[in-house]
């Protein structure tokens, strides 16, 4: 089998469609948010099924947004997993909060209800104040136990804000994910399964929530205020509170509505890759595949990313020698992610050691994302198989 390209990591895909939507919203002279943000808005309200959305220029945007609506403030906390990418915390350090780590789960990689049970338990133990919000972070597009994290919300009173930047379309049985959480956040960033460049949306049932992230989302002006440079508009606004400037552009949006009609088909492919992956590699014992293809209907994994785990003791070689490996045979990889806990900012300002969260430390010394996008083609898919099968067999005990 040829190797003589460099497979990328991931592509999007971008045709004639998407193409010919954002050259229409260049020649109308209305490249900002306007008449193209809104009805991207309206058509994915429509597929994933709830009250409002808010479209902003990225999920970590839309984060933000969801945290200063629920009203936190300076040192509340707010519970997340540590594997996650660094807009997850971060988010929450803009109020002067404090994230709160806890473990993940070994099989799905998403955050451990029981830990959070146990770090709960112990505030009320210690007589300490409880942490303001949830935010769970649906790994890979795999989607947490939500159940149990609603559960326990109720039970302590905390809010949920969904993470589901790797999450669309994924469904918790029967339950699209984006119509469950009190506020849902979404990321169209380049490598996600639906792309607007950058760019993300916020899903809630929340009418007062709704109202102040569409306000904060824009400087904090009252009303339509993209509406002011139109027939319809007014010159006159109101600035009612120190809002940002998180607002997504028509351009961003015409990228997206052109994708959003693709959504579907785009899945299919994604599915029928980790399909042949999951094939190929069950019979690999030095590596476990991810969870997801079980039951479509009830469990949907979205796959955004398809992570293997290696298992390290059948290897000669550890994670970064095979990533090597790989990129040598011409397949890009990448790792999602290293444990936000192990990194120096969170290190330094909370003191955290590796073996804090141990499942999530020893997660990360064995996981590889592959290659999984729908530009991928048959030929494609199998180089990486080839890929990896030979590297293992190569460097088995």
């Amino acid at each position: 089998m040829s190797n003589n390209h460099f497979l990328p990591f991931s592509l999007p895909l971008i045709e004639n469609d998407e193409i010919e939507e954002v050259v229409e919203t260049l020649r109308s002279g209305w490249i900002t948010t306007g008449p193209k943000t809104k009805k991207f808005e309206e058509e994915f309200r429509k597929y994933i099924g709830c009250k409002h959305v808010i479209a902003v220029n990225s999920c970590t945007a839309a984060l933000h947004l969801a945290l200063e609506a629920i009203g936190l403030r300076e040192r509340d906390e707010v519970i997340t997993s540590p594997m996650t990418f660094a807009a997850t915390a971060e988010v929450i350090r803009y109020f002067n909060a404090k994230p709160v780590f806890v473990d993940i789960d070994s099989t799905t990689m998403n955050i451990d209800p029981e830990k959070i049970e146990d770090y709960l338990s112990s505030c009320m133990n210690s007589h300490s104040s409880l942490p303001k919000a949830i935010i769970p972070v649906h790994y890979a597009g795999y989607p947490c136990d939500m159940d149990r994290i609603f559960q326990i919300a109720e039970r302590y009173n905390l809010r949920v804000i969904e993470d589901a930047a790797h999450a669309l379309p994924s469904f918790y049985k029967g339950k699209l994910v984006g119509t469950m959480g009190d506020l849902t956040c979404f990321s169209f960033y380049a490598t996600k399964n639906i792309t607007t460049a950058e760019g993300g949306m916020i899903a809630t049932d929340n009418d007062e929530w709704a109202e102040r992230m569409r306000i904060m989302s824009l400087h904090g002006i009252s009303k339509d205020a993209w509406k002011r440079y139109t027939a319809e508009g007014n010159w006159y606004y109101e600035i009612i509170a120190p809002g940002y400037k998180y607002n997504l552009t028509d351009i961003a949006a015409a990228l997206g509505i052109a994708q959003l009609k693709k959504i579907d088909a785009l899945w299919k492919r994604r599915t029928q890759i980790a399909d042949m992956y999951n094939g190929a590699f069950k019979r690999l014992p030095e590596l476990d595949g991810p969870l997801g293809g079980e039951d479509e209907e009830q469990m949907r994994h979205s796959w955004h990313l398809y992570v293997i785990r290696l298992n390290l003791q059948r290897l000669q070689i550890d994670r970064n020698r095979f990533i090597e490996e790989l990129k040598r045979k011409g397949i890009g990889t990448s790792v999602h992610f290293i444990p936000l806990h192990m990194h120096p900012y969170y290190r330094e300002t909370y003191g955290y050691e590796s073996d804090d969260f141990p499942v999530a430390y020893e997660t990360f010394k064995r996981i590889i994302s592959l290659p999984i996008y729908p530009k991928m083609t048959d030929i494609d898919v199998e180089r990486v198989i080839e890929a990896v099968t030979d590297t293992v067999k190569s460097n088995r005990k």
